[in-house]
């Protein structure tokens, strides 16, 4: 939020030594010092260049091996194997570290997954799929928007007549929402099921912040625009429960209603055994027909290699692992038309200026619309959102990019996980806009924070002053807490600000300000009910919002994607390399691991507040399914 800089008065010392042999030692330590450092520079940069020129030639290699294609072998009747073991995101990963080892993918792009199983399904030489592992997710990745996408194509390719078999061992309402899908759900005997809900559960500061001397102020209009109790209140305002308990039963309430179908259960019957026992294993789990057996791995494996053909070898089953099957397929990217769909995905947190890698950044982000926009051979824009929002200035210089942009071609919004806040700001001009059922959008609302750090210096010695030429000219300052005159200057503006907001959506939507009025107050909607009140115009994922652009542009089959951000530059893919080959030894496993990473993400949401009005539109939640 902010940083405190103390500039020394004077860099001369208070006083002199004048003892010549002290002087005399100290030089001697300092040039042995100097000659040493400098030896072991010129040797770190020898090796450094070593390792550049290695990494470029790497990637030049790589490069024509993209270019060419992988010329990945498939014996006929293989099974697709799918580790879940990875991050699905909407965005393209910045680069794709795997290019150097026969490792599979840690992050994958969802539009690459679908196109990959839908690939598969037509594919003759791919048997079955089998689905192994439990994600990892990460920031906002692994959402149950993107997942409802991947088991939409896994149902596609399970329609096809082709098997579909998973086996769970320690999995969790992720893993079973993808796993679900299945002919054949195996589970290890000595495995489990950990599905009992949906829950958040926010961080408060408020008793740290007194303990240490944080004050805290703030302004917001929307009576359910709660992102800023965690740094007033020390526990949930009862109508942030009642909200988010209204969302939570309706996000869950969907999912129940997909996972029950294909295993021919009711919602109901699946609530009872959750509630009744908490952690399902594999008895249980049999016995409510969730699994299909309680076998061990290698039995499964057993059976692939006589399904295969491999029986009385010592071959393992026919197979090709889901990441070898991407690298193998030619993307749609290559197509040489001179019609494209832009795709811009904005996912993170919208940030004032050009942001850093995983926000959303005013600058940026309005220059790639601008430059689709005046893109000719770009007949229309996606614009695919998993954003929880941020800065409400920087989502509204993005969204007049859009609405630029609509003037002149199709827009068409696609909602990820989160589309809320902020993420609703720059959806609402879109020519249609698509969630999923899953989707959390909505939180049409605005707040303001203002921290000062007047008692925690006192408590230090430390004390502040100074003079002014007008009455509100130290108004931004953190040395002292706002007066109510000052309180009453930010209010005005969160409260225009929330007029504005409220204007944009009812001309973006064509909406009846009042109607808009109802709903917003900062309240957050599932995609299910956002349709229902007008937010949302269609259920449907990435692949549909395509599709959709591709009718509204009147382009036919032929055309390219070009999508944005797009990856990184050889310098930066150097960078990057070079940080994966050091990595964070303070990543620590286990219940330390659990609180570092909690920490980690609340120091970065803090990092994101840089709106230069201090004026903030986002989600105030997050939601956890373990």
């Amino acid at each position: 939020m902010f940083n405190l800089k103390v500039k020394p008065i004077s860099n001369e010392l208070p006083f002199k030594i004048s003892l010549r042999n002290v002087t005399i030692t100290f030089m001697k330590a300092f040039i042995s010092s100097m000659l040493g450092s400098l030896v072991a520079l010129i040797i770190f940069c020898f090796l450094g260049i070593l390792l550049c020129v290695g990494i470029i030639g790497a990637l030049v290699s790589v490069g024509a091996h993209h270019a060419k294609g992988t010329s990945t072998k498939i014996e006929q009747n293989s099974y697709l194997v799918f580790d879940l073991s990875t991050n699905i995101t909407d965005a393209p990963p910045a680069f794709d570290f795997s290019d150097f080892s026969n490792t599979k993918l840690e992050t994958l792009q969802l539009r690459s997954v679908t196109r990959g199983i839908d690939e598969a399904t037509k594919d003759q030489r791919i048997k079955g799929i089998l689905l192994i592992g439990s994600f990892n997710p990460s920031g906002l990745g692994t959402g149950f928007a993107a997942l409802t996408e991947v088991r939409n194509a896994l149902l596609r390719f399970k329609a096809s007549g082709k098997p579909i078999k998973a086996f769970l061992e320690s999995a969790d309402t992720r893993d079973y929402y993808i796993k679900s899908t299945a002919t054949e759900i195996n589970m290890d005997p000595y495995g489990m099921l950990y599905m009992p809900g949906l829950a958040t559960e926010p961080m408060f500061y408020a008793g740290l912040f007194e303990k240490y001397g944080v004050g805290v102020q703030v302004t917001r209009h929307g009576k359910y625009k709660s992102y800023v109790e965690p740094y007033t209140r020390k526990e949930m305002s009862p109508e942030n429960k009642e909200d988010t308990k209204r969302l939570l039963d309706s996000l869950w309430g969907s999912l129940l209603a997909d996972l029950a179908k294909p295993r021919k259960l009711t919602p109901l019957l699946i609530q009872a055994v959750v509630d009744k026992e908490g952690i399902l294993r594999p008895e249980v789990a049999l016995s409510s027909h969730l699994i299909d057996r309680a076998i061990y791995k290698d039995t499964l494996l057993d059976e692939l290699k006589e399904e295969t053909g491999k029986k009385g070898t010592k071959d393992p089953f026919k197979q090709i692992s889901f990441s070898n099957y991407l690298k193998s397929q030619v993307p749609a990217e290559v197509s040489t038309s001179k019609q494209a769909i832009g795709i811009v995905y904005a996912e993170g947190d919208i940030v004032d200026g050009e942001g850093q890698p995983g926000d959303i950044g005013s600058e940026s982000f309005s220059r790639e619309i601008r430059r689709l926009r005046e893109d000719a051979s770009v007949k229309a824009i996606v614009l695919r959102v998993n954003s929880p929002g941020g800065s409400a200035s920087a989502a509204e210089m993005i969204q007049r990019e859009l609405r630029l942009a609509r003037e002149v071609k199709p827009v068409i919004v696609s909602m990820g996980s989160y589309a809320a806040s902020g993420g609703y700001w720059i959806s609402a001009y879109g020519n249609r806009i698509f969630a999923e059922p899953t989707t959390i959008t909505g939180s049409i609302g605005v707040f303001g924070i203002h921290f000062n750090i007047q008692k925690l210096a006192n408590d230090f010695g430390v004390t502040f002053d100074g003079v002014k030429t007008g009455k509100f000219a130290d108004v931004m300052t953190i040395s002292k807490p706002k007066t109510d005159e000052e309180l009453a200057v930010f209010q005005r503006m969160v409260d225009w600000m929330y007029g504005q907001f409220i204007a944009k959506v009812s001309e973006g939507r064509k909406l009846n300000p009042v109607a808009v009025e109802e709903i917003a107050q900062g309240r957050v909607w599932t995609g299910k009910e956002a349709i229902k009140i007008g937010l949302v115009d269609q259920l449907g994922g990435l692949s549909d919002a395509i599709r959709y652009a591709v009718k509204e542009a009147k382009i036919g089959k032929n055309y390219r994607i070009e999508e944005y951000p797009k990856k990184k530059d050889i310098a930066e893919t150097i960078t990057a390399l070079l940080n994966k080959a050091m990595p964070d030894e303070s990543e620590s496993k286990g219940i330390l691991g659990s609180i570092q990473k909690t920490l980690k993400t609340q120091l970065h949401e803090l990092k994101a507040y840089n709106d230069p009005q201090e004026l903030y539109a986002r989600m105030p939640l997050f939601i956890s399914s373990k």
